[in-house]
């Protein structure tokens, strides 16, 4: 069944939502779509709609594609719109596969179009190259649409289309389309994959786990008539993932308050287009009876322990996370027994220090921690470290300049916050120090980077959207005066 020309007009209306000043120049496609006729079929004339994909890689290079037969001429992978094509997006996909061999699954969204066109070209056709096409002179609507490469390797161009003769990657300077070029130089893509959805380990204290289970409309609905965590897709309206995953539950559990919110890992999903998917997972406590909730979204909230989920229809990277989160927690959040005492029981508390530092702008230093980091990987956060057998101050010295080379004096350091942090349900508490510098030494150098990739002055009012959450906190509380806070309690 071909796309509808409704579905289609909503496409073109939202990009010119963005772009209003192209009405004029797409008058003639709106005015197809009002026909009752197919704007997709290659036989609509004067002109019908065709979609392209841009694919950017890792040095921000544009993928194009050389058809010898048009004249040497050179444009992104594109394709008329097929029945099968269940959305403009998916057509996208088909023709990267199709003339490039790339398999969606290699390709993810960005954060800046989030799956809505980067562009909508408009070009005239003087004839088919083949005449025996019968096709006359006519004109292109170019849906364009924007992916990144989901791998760290580029993936094998398998040149499938008879009449492409050579694959190009070309800075995004030498786009060949001048209306394509500019705007993908002011959306700022540099071809590094983020997540684009957000989802939540809900768990409680007696070590189970909160599902949600979505309904059963294959084609429609991610994860259909499975059991899954509760979250979503990024809109352009979101301010950070957080806030994403905030929005869904809103619209999905309208009543459920977690008590905290802390980001745990990145994973990658698959989507119904069969695009990879960087999900950001949040790790939340909440202590309730779901039967009370109104579920605006899906069939039944349960929980479940770790030893249920082999009996449910669940995602295996669900299972595996879900697992992995249950299982004794990583050395930065260490599990730790409580310890009898008189009668009472007495918990120890680790201590953890982190280094506050601001430039002469008022910005603050913060470190992107590694992917593979097992605390908060990919995630923005002080220098810090946790205490040995040492003094806090000696710690604080200690680890700024293994992390960072920063030579600092105690007699220039101030203590400025204390967070008491909970991570994860059994974890160890830690009493977290931030200890302001007024003077330091050096400049900031990455110095373990199995540990931390970049070094970064961030304004306070402008932190990044992926940041250890008690960062955040402490950095506001510094900058209001507040010398405690706790999270996770």
């Amino acid at each position: 069944m071909p796309l509808s020309s409704t579905a289609i007009r909503r496409t073109v209306e939202a990009y010119l939502g963005r772009h209003p000043g192209e009405r004029d120049a797409l008058a003639g496609l709106l005015a197809a779509l009002s026909r009752p006729v197919d704007a997709t079929a290659r036989t609509t004339l004067p002109g019908h709609i065709t979609c392209s994909a841009v694919i950017i890689d890792r040095q921000g290079r544009a993928l194009h594609l050389r058809h010898p037969a048009t004249g040497e001429h050179v444009r992104t992978p594109s394709s008329r719109i097929e029945p099968e094509d269940r959305t403009l997006l998916a057509a996208a996909l088909r023709a990267t596969l199709e003339e490039a061999g790339i398999s969606p699954g290699a390709l993810c969204l960005t954060r800046q179009l989030l799956g809505s066109p980067i562009d909508i070209g408009v070009h005239d056709v003087a004839t088919h190259p083949h005449p025996s096409d019968g096709e006359s002179a006519h004109r292109h609507y170019d849906i364009r649409y924007v992916f990144y490469l989901a791998g760290e390797e580029p993936p094998t161009i398998g040149l499938q289309d008879e009449e492409v003769s050579k694959a190009l990657w070309l800075p995004l300077l030498e786009v060949t389309s001048p209306t394509l070029r500019a705007k993908l130089l002011a959306a700022h893509l540099d071809g590094q994959p983020e997540p684009v959805n957000a989802s939540v380990l809900i768990y409680d204290a007696n070590g189970r786990y909160l599902l949600h289970l979505r309904d059963h409309k294959p084609g429609v609905i991610w994860e259909s008539g499975s059991f899954a965590l509760l979250g979503g897709g990024r809109t352009r309206e979101d301010q950070s993932l957080e806030g994403t995953l905030l929005r869904e539950l809103s619209e999905e559990v309208p009543d459920l308050r977690l008590e905290d919110v802390t980001p745990y890992a990145v994973e990658s999903a698959t989507s119904i287009d069969g695009l990879s998917v960087p999900v950001q997972v949040f790790a939340g406590r909440w202590r309730g009876n779901p039967d009370r909730l109104a579920l605006h979204e899906g069939v039944l909230l349960r929980w479940f322990t770790p030893d249920d989920l082999d009996r449910l229809r669940l995602d295996a990277a669900t299972r595996d996370l879900i697992h992995r989160h249950a299982a004794p927690q990583d050395s930065e959040s260490d599990s730790v027994p409580p310890v009898w005492d008189g009668g009472s029981r007495t918990v120890l508390n680790g201590i953890g220090v982190h280094l506050h530092l601001e430039d002469s702008e008022g910005r603050v230093l913060l470190g992107l921690r590694h992917p593979d980091s097992k605390y908060a990987g990919d995630t923005w956060h002080y220098p810090a470290g946790r205490c040995e057998q040492e003094p806090a101050l000696a710690c604080l010295v200690r680890e700024a300049k293994e992390e960072t080379g920063l030579v600092i004096d105690p007699a220039d350091v101030e203590l400025a916050h204390v967070a008491h942090v909970v991570d994860a349900a059994g974890a160890l508490p830690l009493m977290q120090l931030f200890f302001k510098a007024r003077r330091w030494e050096e400049v900031p150098k990455v110095l373990e980077p199995d540990k931390c990739l970049a070094w970064k002055w961030w304004p306070r009012h402008e932190l990044p959207d992926r940041i250890v959450p008690y960062t955040r906190t402490a950095i506001a509380a510094i900058s209001d005066g507040r010398y405690y806070s706790q999270l996770g309690w």
